[in-house]
């Protein structure tokens, strides 16, 4: 079965635009995944650039800070 990835709603900050695909999955509905990335806290941001994982942070961050984070990938 594969992922199913959602858009994330309209308060995702607009300056990610073109830069940046942004998505979220329920870990509930795809346990494959949450296991396959080892994720074990919500929530969990993973930046992949050429389908490979650069960089994981857990727990609420401020949007700057994950704007600099895909920024950075």
């Amino acid at each position: 079965m594969g992922a199913v990835v959602r858009p994330l709603p309209d308060a995702w900050p607009g300056e990610m635009d073109g830069k940046a695909v942004v998505g979220k999955v329920d870990i509930d509905e795809q346990p494959e995944l949450r296991d396959q990335y080892g994720i074990m806290s919500i929530p969990t941001l993973i930046v992949f650039k050429d389908g490979k994982e650069v960089s994981r942070v857990l727990g609420v961050q401020p949007k700057q800070a994950l704007v600099q984070m895909i920024e950075n990938a």
